[in-house]
């Protein structure tokens, strides 16, 4: 049962994230202690440092030898189904695309399970959730991060120029065989299958030097080598790692706080898209989570469990990797700020609700 002191926890671990965003908001709004190439550079250090240390720390410390198999199968199918759903709705309004698409799943089924996941699961449901719940955050910095990573470099790599010219080979097919249309057609089609390799090409090489790439896949070969022979890092190199990864979340709010300063509202995509937003993350996200649920064969305290994570608020590292790649960073910062604000009461809502 949730009591005053659960309640104080979760506020003592989500206060001070709002506080760095109110200072960073301040620093550009009234101080102009920063440019816009300031901002662009701390958004940078925490996509290129902070957050794959974060990943690489979260990774390391979990167990990969004690995973509940439900749990993550749940978890990829609800993924999966975001895609499937946001993909149709796409096609039907006839004006969305792989960016939308994007930002649909980084609404609906990404939460930052960091921030409030942790104490308020504890209160809820005990030390058993908190162990689960970082076995999602595992799998979400370990594969849907990267996923998300490489969404953005193919959406970036379509409007890029690309090498060598997309030229069609002739074709030696004698001229009386086809028509002027097969002609066309063939090359085309020709044309198409060198852009899509080039397109992967180019995005493969981006993300092999990608440091959330290397920290991810690092994180999980320590983690096996730690838990499968009790191997301990060197104190220097913990150290290291934990000096930087430990201010992640902070220095993703105040790349938020910054991002926030540079618009003229704070709701920097509308009101209307912000309820889109809202309604994305907190009904659609458990909606497909309790399916995914239900069909992998979760019940009891695990099935309420992964229900009410999929409730948490909007995660802040997509809105580092949108703004990286300035595609929708509006959408996912108006998810963040107010998701978080609003997502404890609508997860002790949840709570409630499936114990009915």
């Amino acid at each position: 049962m949730i009591s005053l002191a659960d309640i104080y926890h979760v506020l003592a671990a989500t206060v001070p994230l709002y506080v760095v965003m109110i200072v960073a908001y301040i620093s550009v709004k009234w101080w102009k202690l920063f440019t816009p190439d300031q901002c662009s550079g701390i958004n940078k250090f925490v996509a290129k440092y902070s957050i794959p240390l974060l990943s690489f720390q979260v990774i390391s410390g979990n167990d990969p030898y004690k995973m509940n198999m439900k749990l993550i199968f749940a978890d990829i199918m609800q993924k999966l189904l975001a895609f499937s759903v946001l993909t149709a709705i796409t096609k039907i309004s006839s004006r969305g695309d792989l960016n939308s698409i994007i930002t649909g799943i980084s609404l609906s089924t990404l939460p930052n399970t960091l921030i409030l996941g942790l104490p308020l699961l504890k209160a809820m449901y005990g030390e058993e959730a908190a162990k689960l719940l970082g076995q999602i955050v595992v799998l979400q910095s370990l594969v849907w991060y990267n996923l998300l990573l490489f969404l953005f470099e193919v959406s970036a790599a379509k409007a890029a120029p690309l090498t060598p010219p997309l030229e069609a080979p002739a074709t030696e097919a004698p001229q009386e065989a086809q028509t002027k249309e097969e002609e066309e057609e063939l090359r085309t089609r020709t044309t198409s299958k060198i852009k899509t390799m080039l397109i992967l090409i180019t995005v493969g090489k981006k993300l092999i030097r990608n440091p959330n790439t290397h920290a991810t896949f690092l994180g999980l070969i320590w983690a096996s080598i730690h838990f499968k022979w009790g191997v301990k890092m060197p104190e220097m190199v913990k150290q290291s790692i934990l000096i930087i990864s430990n201010g992640g979340l902070g220095m993703a709010m105040f790349s938020l706080g910054l991002f926030m300063a540079s618009r003229v509202s704070i709701i920097a995509c509308g009101t209307r898209m912000a309820l889109v937003a809202m309604a994305m993350k907190f009904l659609m996200g458990p909606a497909l989570m309790a399916v995914s649920s239900a069909a992998t064969g979760l019940k009891g305290k695990v099935f309420r469990e992964a229900i009410v994570q999929a409730a948490l608020p909007q995660g802040i590292v997509p809105f580092v990797f949108a703004k990286e790649y300035n595609i929708h960073p509006d959408i996912l910062s108006t998810g963040v700020i107010f998701g978080i604000l609003i997502s404890m009461p609508i997860a002790i809502a949840y709570y409630f609700l499936l114990a009915l």
